[in-house]
């Protein structure tokens, strides 16, 4: 079992893709207990909740069954989440109120709640709304902010509910660390550039992108600053990675983080970035013959580049993917790029979900043992980011 989690469902026209979140988290292992305000009742029926869970839904302060439900439900939980969470609960959450079993159980928990907002971009926007989830964050609460979109009420702005998928990877995070990355600012690059040599081809990579976008994305939910430098990438991109820049090839890519390098405090290099490039690239395709000679020349070398120009007290990390002799490769590119940290893996992993880094520090010496995660690649990013933070 991953945890313990108890959903807090709210009065929102969102509480339908609640439904869904048990659902996901059912499958993902996770153990899942569910409380329902009476106003979420109208929108969604308890049955429904208690067919996915297999078990009782809990709706009422004063149930026979239980006395004291919501001490037992804030106890038993090791994350509680509000999803949807409305401007109602949360002015409750936020002022001490309890009056019914859900904010009740959230003044019987002691520990964190993850907030997911949900409501018209008028009232999320409200100094009185705003006011209380700054509260709530100042308390130590998590708060998933809302995607920008169309809502239900036909207006379009910030206030609709965000993917389950971001949910649960927020619940993933919280569970284990605490958001208190604040203030500190991120560059991350990822995917794969694409170099062209017409219209149509292309010398590109394997790279997917998944364990560069894991890795922005845990920073971000631990509340680090993140600007994201990406190539070729085969996920959606965070809702909430406001500052992402597509650089699908290698001049590109340099470009945008050179440009902006001296303002991080932590650079990740996780990009797989084309080593070459065609000499000149045809503006035209070029039609198939039985015999094509395409001459290449180097990219420019971002990690080095950066290693060179390391800022005062800037921690830079690389990746070295290699197909043999891993660690010594990866101890050399260390020392060679002025690393922080790099991570050496397999080849074998690109483009899958499950990954295993072999950490190694500066100073490391030949008999130094590396520092070995594995796992799936958003929990592998979740640890690699406390090793990062601990330089």
């Amino acid at each position: 079992m991953k945890g313990k989690i108890l959903l807090c469902v709210t009065g929102g026209i969102a509480a339908y893709k609640a439904i869904d979140l048990a659902s996901q988290l059912t499958k993902s292992g996770f153990e899942v207990k569910i409380a329902l305000t009476k106003n979420a009742q109208r929108f969604v029926s308890a049955l429904s909740f208690s067919a996915i869970i297999n078990q009782g839904v809990h709706t009422n302060l004063f149930e026979n069954s239980d006395p004291i439900p919501h001490i037992h439900l804030a106890d038993w939980a090791d994350l509680t989440i509000v999803a949807p969470a409305t401007a109602n609960i949360i002015a409750k959450a936020a002022q001490g109120i309890g009056d019914d079993l859900v904010s009740t159980i959230l003044l019987s928990q002691p520990k964190p709640v993850l907030f997911v907002p949900a409501m018209n971009v008028h009232i999320y926007e409200h100094p009185a709304t705003q006011n209380n989830l700054k509260i709530l964050k100042e308390r130590g609460n998590y708060i998933l902010e809302p995607e920008t979109g169309l809502l239900a009420c036909g207006y379009e702005g910030k206030g609709k509910y965000p993917p389950n998928e971001e949910v649960i990877y927020a619940i993933r995070c919280y569970l284990k660390y605490p958001a208190n990355l604040t203030g500190k600012k991120i560059l991350v690059t990822a995917g794969a550039t694409a170099e062209p040599i017409d219209p149509m081809r292309m010398i590109t990579n394997k790279s997917s992108g998944k364990m560069g976008l894991s890795i922005a994305r845990a920073f971000a939910l631990r509340g680090a600053e993140v600007t994201l430098v990406y190539g070729i990438v085969t996920e959606t991109i965070p809702y909430y990675m406001k500052k992402s820049i597509f650089a699908p090839t290698a001049k590109l890519m340099y470009d945008a983080v050179m440009k902006q390098a001296k303002n991080y405090d932590i650079i990740v290099q996780c990009a797989a970035v084309s080593d070459y490039k065609p000499i000149k690239a045809s503006t035209q395709k070029i039609k198939k013959s039985k015999n094509f000679n395409l001459e290449l020349i180097a990219t420019p070398d971002i990690l080095e580049q950066l290693g060179k120009n390391k800022f005062p007290k800037q921690k830079l990390i690389g990746f070295a993917a290699e197909s043999e002799h891993i660690l010594e490769n990866a101890k050399e590119k260390l020392q060679k790029k002025n690393l922080d940290l790099i991570c050496a893996n397999n080849l074998e992993t690109a483009g899958k979900d499950e990954t295993t880094l072999n950490l190694i520090r500066a100073g490391a010496t030949k008999t130094t043992k590396p520092i070995q995660l594995t796992g799936n690649k958003f929990d592998v990013a979740l640890d690699l980011v406390e090793h990062i933070i601990s330089l």
